[in-house]
């Protein structure tokens, strides 16, 4: 793949997964400046640091905005750094004709983007990244089960709710690793590849008929799965992890009144495998840029 070396690049705030993305894309060549990755992080010499912040922008080709983009609607998310960076002020400062690029912008930037004439693509959209991101999100999981629990996986009962690309990853490692899988799902077609694929099939409807028979619980369905009713049905010694983002999966007061160790796990591939996640993104953007022919 040809790059072109006048490209400039800036990567703005976000966790490790930004600082490996920003090594990554300085090692392909590319005029790669970072912006509020000061703090307790490894940038390589090839990355441009501690430039004028509307000198960056407003000559940068793309920008590559943190996952998420921002938690409080603001302020850019830049945990490794001291400086707070307004959202406003990136839009105001960039090029016209800028590709900007986030994870999971909110409503509103999407919006201010478009009456600003601003191209911006949410890369965690893109399906290669969800899929791959399943894999640390499943292996965290798991960590997180062998670490609040004195049993092995290995012999454990385990319950995963929906079948979508987490789900899918997580099983066959719980099953390798020696576990009894229980997959509930809605979809008959998703009921048949679950049997064939060596776990046992249930309608979602029906959990709370094998509920008191589950170790780990781990949602990966962003609704209301796990109300009173079937959080009553396990056992107390039942460990149960939610993968799901926002508004989650768990009613957790109910599951704290009732004692069941719950854990909201949200965002694991930065938190557990941030040089991997940080790979992924670099892929993901690679591609994004390659079928716009802005490289190739």
């Amino acid at each position: 793949m040809i790059h072109d070396k006048t490209l400039q690049i800036a990567v703005i705030g976000g966790d490790l997964r930004q600082a490996h993305l920003a090594n990554l894309l300085a090692r392909d060549g590319f005029y790669v400046s970072a912006l509020c990755l000061e703090q307790d992080v490894y940038l390589g010499d090839d990355v441009k640091q501690g430039e004028d912040v509307q000198n960056v922008l407003s000559r940068s080709d793309v920008i590559v905005l943190p996952l998420p983009v921002t938690v409080d609607k603001k302020n850019i998310n830049t945990p490794f750094s001291k400086q707070k960076l307004a959202v406003r002020d990136v839009l105001t400062y960039a090029k016209k004709d800028v590709l900007l690029l986030g994870g999971m912008p909110d409503p509103e930037l999407r919006t201010k983007c478009e009456q600003m004439g601003l191209t911006m693509i949410d890369y965690l959209e893109r399906e290669e990244l969800a899929v791959l991101n399943a894999i640390p999100t499943a292996e965290g999981a798991i960590a997180i089960a062998m670490g609040e629990r004195a049993s092995t996986i290995y012999g454990s009962t385990c319950i995963l709710t929906g079948y979508g690309r987490i789900s899918k990853v997580l099983s066959r490692l719980l099953l390798n690793m020696g576990a009894r899988v229980i997959i509930a799902a809605r979809k008959p077609s998703d009921l048949a590849w679950i049997r064939i694929n060596g776990c046992e099939g249930i309608h979602i409807s029906k959990i709370k008929d094998y509920a008191d028979q589950a170790d780990i619980l781990f949602n990966t369905v962003p609704a209301m799965i796990l109300d009173e009713e079937i959080l009553s049905c396990l056992s107390r010694d039942c460990l149960v992890i939610d993968l799901a983002s926002k508004p989650g999966g768990v009613d957790f007061d109910m599951a704290k009144n009732l004692r069941i160790k719950t854990i909201w796990a949200l965002s694991l591939p930065g938190k557990v495998a941030p040089i991997s996640a940080g790979a992924m993104i670099k892929e993901t953007i690679t591609n994004i840029l390659t079928e716009r022919g802005i490289i190739y």
